[in-house]
């Protein structure tokens, strides 16, 4: 018998589309460092945050419209200052100094935070299962990050790693605002809003962009651009948003533990960054670890209490 479409939502659904961001954030960082061969840092967001608004406009009429209520604005101000005002400030300028893997690594910091948010925030309990795939996870991350070589893609590690964790903690913001906003809002229409403003806030670089070197570029980093525009930059807010809305919000980013293994492999691909035995280790312990935390928290979302009003 099929299941009812209510039943799957809150099931194989939810974790489908995060898997899906997953991956789609995952082949993120090689690609962003792809476009970054020829383009700076803002512009690079710029453009793929154009690109994502001509998508918006096209399908605008067809998204459902909010249940707004007074106030909402300054979270969804928030949210959208979070991700991708301050998050791609960060990991723009981040990408530049250190390599795809270990920005990829980095974000083992994004569950323990959204985990601890959602604790103090969204008053959600954390099961003891979620707790050792959390700690597991980042023990994995560890490994995957010691494994990694020096190369010529990472110029100062750790001037790009700080800027990275200052973008993964606006990343662990954004996911606990969405999971406050998702019963009015439609998942698809935060991340139209995001893009939107983000679109907004990156334009002065098109002002300052030599844009006779930007037309000129090669055709790798324009590919790279439009793949992030297209696909990353609306498709995995849009795919995350939907499952953070139907899951616990330290559930669901717990799956972001799955982003360093896919940023290795596709940092070993398309850049030819070092993929080291301990590496592949590393990635069975975040697979296993992401294993224990689905199995091990199988409750649906309770519902959301309201954030602390905003002065």
């Amino acid at each position: 018998m099929t299941a009812p479409l209510e039943s799957r939502s809150s099931g194989s659904l939810p974790l489908l589309a995060i898997a899906g961001a997953v991956v789609l954030w995952g082949t993120s960082f090689a690609s962003t460092k792809v476009a970054l061969g020829a383009f700076e840092p803002m512009v690079v967001v710029w453009m793929r945050m154009v690109m994502g608004s001509v998508i918006v406009a096209l399908i605008w009429p067809r998204i459902p419209k909010p249940e707004y209520r007074r106030g909402d604005w300054r979270w969804l101000a928030a949210l959208s200052l979070f991700q991708p005002c301050l998050y791609f400030l960060f990991e723009g300028y981040g990408l530049t100094y250190t390599t795809a893997m270990q920005a990829g690594a980095l974000s083992a910091i994004v569950p323990l935070l959204v985990a601890v948010g959602a604790r103090i925030f969204l008053a959600e309990r954390l099961s003891r299962a979620t707790l050792i795939a959390v700690v597991l996870s980042m023990v994995g991350v560890a490994l995957l990050s010691l494994g990694s070589e020096a190369g010529p893609h990472a110029t100062n590690p750790v001037l790009g790693n700080i800027l990275q964790l200052g973008a993964f903690t606006c990343a662990a913001g954004y996911m606990l605002l969405v999971r406050h906003l998702s019963p009015r809002y439609n998942p698809l229409l935060l991340a139209c809003i995001q893009i939107l403003a983000g679109a907004v806030f990156f334009s002065p670089a098109a002002l300052t962009a030599d844009w006779g070197s930007v037309l000129h570029a090669p055709l790798g980093p324009w590919a790279a651009t439009v793949y992030l525009g297209v696909l990353v930059t609306l498709g995995a807010n849009a795919l995350y948003n939907f499952g953070i809305s139907k899951l616990p919000a330290a559930r669901a980013a717990l799956a972001i533990n799955m982003i360093p293994l896919v940023s290795v492999l596709s940092g070993w691909l398309a850049l030819g960054e070092s993929l080291t035995a301990v590496q592949g280790v590393a990635g069975a312990i975040i697979g296993y670890a992401m294993l224990l935390g689905i199995r091990g928290s199988r409750r649906g979302p309770r519902e959301t209490p309201p954030l602390p009003e905003a002065a």
